[in-house]
């Protein structure tokens, strides 16, 4: 039996999403630009689907651009809004823990002649308020911070971080990428206060390809592409009407039940935690307040390891960042852990199809590896 706990790299699609998406490719399948009704038909679905999306995020429709993935909205949150702002300044602050689209944007923008401050997150992969208060300066444009980091589940009081820059009079806008924070722990764009938000489906059990940028409105972000007048002329390209509509559902679903799933999800996070450090004293873990997240780490072992042995016995979790393709984690080199403690870690994600089966399965796999391997 299947025991899937990589739901940060992503997650299965949920009925309604699938369905959805079926729906649009071969029923209401028209060009929501176009005229006829076929068009108008689609663009109906198109209008329901971020009215969807936009409930979930709490902000307006218009408020919304529908993007190719994660990835892309952080691009363009990044180096849109800092070409924006660059009659104002040219510092940015971001953080040594962001997930690559945006650490590769950060690089991009100081190779155009801005200047980054990337700051060290506390030991959770967390960035304070305090650190953010000490690095800005009168030409700050911009603030990038991840809202759960997703190697180790920690935490950014975005909203307070948002409260401290307006106290202090800061022009900054600020932008954080909430892909996995997105339906696992409740935030609306009104009570982060940021101007961007990042989100993606695949992470809420819609399909890949679809994602999506809060852009509070006043914000003028000029396109990330150009070509025609989609999306009110902010992004050009055909919507992806399948992906768009299955994202709407997948949201609706996921809104409906979000505190009883969050709150499961941290029941079976705290019974890992339990049940893996009685059975193997010398498993530390990162403790962090999302429910969905646990980087535990076996020192002594090899992650690749400990993952072929789970894998072996249908369990699935990951080393780090399924966008790293197993490379060394900077996150946790970030956070302070030793090597043999990144050596030896996993990461495992939840989500609101996990089961009880699944954290004892994992349980069991992890307890008979530990007791397996140490004696090889």
């Amino acid at each position: 039996m299947e025991h899937y706990l990589d739901n940060s790299a992503t997650t299965k699609v949920c009925p309604e999403a699938a369905e959805a998406a079926l729906r649009a490719m071969t029923e209401i399948y028209g060009n929501p630009s176009s005229t006829h009704t076929l068009g108008r038909n689609a663009a109906k679905l198109l209008d329901k689907a971020r009215r969807q999306v936009a409930s979930a995020m709490g902000c307006q429709p218009t408020e919304l651009v529908f993007t190719s993935c994660g990835s892309e909205s952080d691009n363009w949150a990044l180096i849109k809004g800092a070409e924006y702002m660059s009659r104002k300044g040219k510092h940015i602050i971001s953080s040594y823990v962001e997930h690559d689209a945006i650490r590769k944007s950060l690089d991009e923008l100081e190779a155009r002649g801005f200047e980054v401050t990337r700051l060290m997150p506390d030991a959770a992969g967390a960035i304070t308020v305090e650190s953010v208060l000490g690095a800005l300066r009168e030409d700050t444009i911009l603030v990038s911070l991840m809202l759960v980091n997703n190697e180790t589940g920690a935490v950014t009081d975005i909203a307070a971080i948002s409260k401290a820059l307006k106290k202090a009079g800061s022009i900054a806008l600020i932008h954080t990428d909430a892909v996995q924070a997105f339906m696992k722990i409740p935030f609306s764009a009104k009570t982060l206060g940021a101007d961007m938000i990042s989100v993606s489906g695949h992470k809420i059990h819609a399909p890949k390809g679809i994602g999506a940028l809060y852009i509070r409105n006043g914000v003028k972000l000029k396109p990330f592409i150009v070509g025609g007048g989609q999306e009110s002329g902010r992004r050009a390209g055909t919507e992806a009407m399948p992906q768009i509509a299955a994202f709407g559902e997948a949201c609706e679903t996921a809104l409906a039940h979000i505190n009883e799933n969050c709150a499961r999800m941290a029941e079976l996070k705290a019974y890992i935690i339990s049940t893996l450090t009685s059975a193997i004293p010398e498993l530390t873990y990162v403790d962090t307040p999302a429910p969905h997240i646990l980087s535990i780490s076996l020192p002594g072992f090899r992650s690749e390891v400990l993952m072929n042995f789970l894998e072996a016995k249908e369990v699935y979790v990951s080393k780090s960042s399924a966008c790293k393709k197993g490379g060394r984690s900077h996150v946790l080199e970030a956070i302070g852990l030793s090597s043999k403690t990144i050596d030896g870690a996993v990461r495992i994600g939840l989500s609101r199809f996990t089961t009880q089966e699944d954290a004892d399965a994992l349980c069991a796999g992890l307890i008979e590896a530990h007791n397996t391997l140490a004696h090889r």
